[in-house]
């Protein structure tokens, strides 16, 4: 069903890939949006190491809820900030494809962790996550991509 990597001697292993998403902020989350065209935006996300899924929050409407109402099946890409070895100019970038299926959350026990564990990348000030858990979550929409494939590779940009 997946297309295996052209470039396979680039491949990283899985658990390269799952260090990536845990450690790396944010990445695009690209559905089917209107008309057909594919439609990319930006997402902090969280990497559940419990249940190998990544989760994401933001409004409870708008183009990615009603891309996601008509076609469950997105990919989620994140990239690293890239390395140069020395006296070289290029970068060298590792990048992970998610593929899978997305899916609303509506348990409030996973919401609030979701919530908390999106606020616990950016910040240790448990005063202020719980302002956010208690105060802007509600308001929010919480998804889960569940993996059904995942690539990564190291590419030199040169």
């Amino acid at each position: 069903m997946f297309r295996k990597m052209r470039r396979f001697k680039q491949q990283i292993s899985d658990e390269e890939c799952i260090r990536i998403l845990k450690e790396q902020p944010r990445g695009v989350l690209s559905m089917i949006g209107d008309d057909g065209y594919p439609y990319g935006i930006p997402l902090d996300h969280w990497y559940c190491e419990e249940d190998g899924r990544l989760y994401f929050h933001g409004a409870k409407e708008g183009h990615k809820i009603d891309s996601i109402t008509k076609c469950d099946k997105v990919s989620f890409c994140v990239m690293d900030e890239g390395f140069r070895k020395e006296g070289e100019w290029a970068l060298n970038i590792t990048s992970v494809v998610v593929f899978g299926r997305i899916r609303f959350v509506t348990d409030p026990d996973l919401i609030t962790k979701i919530g908390t564990n999106l606020c616990r990348k950016f910040s240790d000030d448990e005063e202020y996550i719980q302002h956010e858990v208690n105060v802007s979550l509600p308001k929010a929409q919480c998804l889960e991509l569940i993996p059904e494939h995942m690539t990564g590779k190291l590419v030199n940009e040169s």
